[in-house]
């Protein structure tokens, strides 16, 4: 039967208005992208805040930013003694990473133009008009070594506690966050923005700069391009709030 009120509903917009639960307090920092200091400070800030932290990190650790090396080595070691309490995920540079370490010369161009000639430097490694992209592989894997190069290959792409779930890029909103393919947690898809979640799960993502850190319709945005604002971001997430720290605050 027609129904003038069904019609009205079924054109109103989508509204999500569930509260932010996860089961435990957590810090999600945003895209680090080789900013070390950046990276301490924040770390420094969350150590104020709390004496017993759990932090998530988004992915894009690597490239555009000159210290690429160190923030690996520092992230690997302390997401390998205390996994449930520091997590690691994966994001698109850590991807472009790992395939140019597979595949150098299928893959190498790409990699460099997105910011991978400073990560390689950050090696050590440099590019000489007759290095091939096979030498600069080989000596970049050796200056990481197999520990690094397999924890960098098998980083998660999505972490969930209560109705809050990380990844570095976003999701579909109209799946489940545990049931995306990979490349949409890493690299994004095109809904995330325009659409809100009907599943009542909010989502905390990098990989996309804004000015300012937000919480809005089921997001929470917290890249903040430290590698051009030198401004590293991170979120306190907890029952029914979200509070934004950063180093430039």
């Amino acid at each position: 039967m027609f129904s003038l009120r069904s019609m009205f509903q079924s054109l109103r917009p989508a509204v999500f208005d569930a509260p932010i639960a996860p089961d435990r307090a957590f810090f999600a920092i945003g895209d680090i992208h080789g900013d070390y200091v950046g990276m301490e400070r924040i770390l420094n800030r969350i150590e104020e805040i709390s004496d017993d932290p759990m932090v998530v990190c988004v992915g894009d650790y690597v490239d555009r930013g000159e210290r690429s090396a160190e923030v690996l080595g520092w992230l690997h070691h302390v997401n390998t003694l205390y996994p449930q309490d520091f997590v690691c995920l994966a994001g698109n540079h850590e991807e472009m990473m790992t395939r140019f370490l597979q595949n150098p010369e299928g893959q190498g161009d790409r990699w460099l133009a997105f910011g991978g000639l400073q990560t390689l430097q950050s090696y050590s490694v440099r590019k000489q008009p007759e290095t091939t992209m096979t030498d600069l592989r080989d000596q970049l894997a050796e200056a990481m070594g197999d520990d690094l190069i397999q924890w960098l290959g098998n980083l998660p792409a999505s972490w969930q506690s209560g109705n809050v779930a990380v990844t570095h890029a976003g999701a579909d909103p109209s799946l489940p966050v545990a049931g995306q393919p990979r490349r949409n947690l890493l690299w994004g898809h095109p809904d995330f923005q325009a659409k809100v979640r009907d599943d009542g799960v909010w989502v905390v993502h990098g990989h996309t700069i804004v000015e300012r850190p937000e919480a809005r319709d089921g997001r929470i945005s917290i890249d903040t391009g430290a590698y051009v604002t030198g401004r590293l971001t991170a979120a306190l997430i907890h029952e029914g709030n979200v509070e934004f720290i950063s180093t430039r605050d």
